[in-house]
C-alpha cells in the first residue's frame, strides 16, 4: 500500500485489539489491530476517492491485505476486471479472517446479471486441493448461492469441496449448515446418506444445533446422525 495509506492504518491501530485478535488467527504476523467496521469505512472512502490507484504498492501488514480485499469489492469496475483482481488476490489468502472479510465485500456476485459468470469463476476454487482456495469457494457459495436458483447446484458442489484441511472443512461445514437452515428438506440427504467427510458432517451438525433457528426436536434428530 501507499505510504500515506499505511500511516492512516497505523494511526487506527489498538494494541489491546491487536493482542486479542492475534490469538484468534493462527500464524498472522504484523497485525496492527484495527476494528473491522473502521477498516470497511476507510476502504469505502479510498475506493470512492482513488479507485484502483488505492491498490498500488506492496502490503506489509495484515490489515493492508484485508484492506486490499475490501477495495476489490468496493471499487467501481466491470465484472471481468473485478474477477481479474479477485484472481490475483486469492493467493494472498492464508487465514480464515481475510477470507471471511473478503467474500462479503464482493456484493456484485449477488446481482442476478452476474451470478452465472461468478459461479463459473468460483467453481475451480471450490474444487481446489488448496486449503484457502477451497475455503474461498465455499464461503462464496455461502454468501451468494444459497438461493432458490442455485441451491441444488450448491449442494452438489458441497460434496466436491476438498475437506482434508481444517479451514476448508470448516468452510464446507458452515456452508452445509446454512443450506440446511434455509433449505432443510433439500439438504437433509447430505447428512442422512453420509455424503460429506465425517469431520465436515459432524462440524456442520454442531453448527446447525448451535442455531436458534432450529427447534429442539430437529436438533435431537440431527444429533443421532453424528458419525464416529
Amino acid at each position: 500500500m501507499k505510504e500515506y495509506i499505511r500511516n492512516d492504518l497505523l494511526s487506527m491501530g489498538e494494541d489491546s485489539l491487536r493482542d486479542f485478535s492475534s490469538s484468534l488467527i493462527p500464524g498472522v504476523k504484523n497485525m496492527i489491530g484495527i476494528r473491522l467496521p473502521a477498516l470497511r469505512k476507510y476502504a469505502k472512502k479510498l475506493a470512492s476517492d482513488e479507485g484502483e490507484a488505492a491498490l498500488e504498492g506492496e502490503d506489509i501488514y495484515y490489515e493492508e491485505i484485508m484492506l486490499r480485499g475490501m477495495l476489490i469489492g468496493y471499487i467501481k469496475n466491470d465484472t471481468e476486471r473485478r474477477l481479474e483482481l479477485i484472481r490475483d488476490f486469492v493467493p494472498m489468502i492464508d487465514n480464515w479472517a481475510v477470507c471471511d472479510s473478503f467474500c462479503p465485500s464482493l456484493k456484485f456476485a449477488g446481482a442476478k446479471k452476474n451470478q452465472q459468470r461468478v459461479w463459473e469463476f468460483i467453481i475451480p476454487y471450490v474444487r481446489s486441493d488448496k486449503e484457502f482456495y477451497a475455503r474461498f469457494g465455499a464461503v462464496m457459495l455461502l454468501d451468494y448461492f444459497v438461493n432458490d436458483e442455485y441451491i441444488d447446484r450448491t449442494l452438489r458442489e458441497l460434496e466436491a469441496v476438498n475437506t482434508n484441511a481444517y479451514y476448508s472443512s470448516m468452510g464446507a461445514a458452515w456452508l452445509a449448515a446454512e443450506c440446511y437452515l434455509k433449505y432443510p428438506e433439500r439438504t437433509a440427504p447430505l447428512f442422512e446418506n453420509n455424503m460429506l467427510s465425517a469431520e465436515t458432517h459432524n462440524r456442520a451438525i454442531r453448527k446447525i444445533c448451535d442455531s436458534l433457528r432450529v427447534d429442539k426436536e430437529v436438533k435431537a434428530k440431527l444429533k443421532t446422525l453424528m458419525r464416529k
